[in-house]
């Protein structure tokens, strides 16, 4: 079972296989792991204890970042993931990094973004759209034509508790004007722009 891996000079973080979304272009459905790791599939969902371990076998001092990225949405275990979070911050000087699609809020019933403050230094929210119903098409959230609302809110107020709030969307299933105007989306709330290259 895969609980974490290198992507270039980064340790992610797998912590379950969740998600509410099923998007369109999302890895999980061209095959088993990304990167060259072994299956990102987990049997079962791994204990913070065993993911303590796990990061413990690398050398973490030599590394950029800790990422919470697997092939589940990592705030589907925003407790254990932030119980990790707070044993790194009091055993090693690594930044933390969390990819999302967003949606914590709406998965716990409650703003989420305050228990980020102190322990989260980047979160990189998937934008992906520029409105609810090309946001829908895309992501086909389980929570519905509400979730792009949901997903702004949540990268916002992250805004005010985490030093840097990330946007992305994938050049392959965006234009130009619509990464403009992604822009413009990004500058309202004051989170950053990234245009991540597809990786199929």
């Amino acid at each position: 079972m895969t609980i974490t891996y290198p992507v270039r000079n980064g340790v992610y973080v797998n912590l379950t296989n969740r998600c509410p979304c099923a998007c369109t272009f999302c890895l999980r459905q061209n095959g088993p792991g990304v990167y060259g790791s072994d299956s990102l599939w987990l049997d079962r969902e791994p204990t913070v204890e065993e993911i303590c371990e796990s990061l413990k076998t690398w050398d973490l001092d030599s590394k950029d970042e800790v990422v919470f990225c697997g092939y589940g949405e990592p705030t589907e275990r925003l407790d254990d993931l932030l119980a990790v979070a707070r044993w790194l911050k009091a055993n090693y000087s690594i930044p933390i990094r969390i990819n999302t699609n967003g949606l914590s809020d709406l998965i716990h019933g409650e703003d989420t973004a305050p228990k980020l403050k102190g322990l989260i230094d980047t979160v990189s929210v998937s934008l992906n759209a520029n409105n609810p119903e090309a946001y829908l098409r895309l992501t086909r959230s389980k929570f519905g034509i509400g979730s792009w609302q949901a997903m702004l809110d949540f990268a916002q107020h992250c805004t005010a508790y985490v030093p840097k709030v990330v946007m992305t969307v994938v050049d392959q299933v965006t234009s130009p004007a619509e990464q403009e105007e992604a822009a413009r989306i990004c500058a309202r709330i004051g989170a950053a722009l990234r245009v991540r290259p597809f990786e199929g």
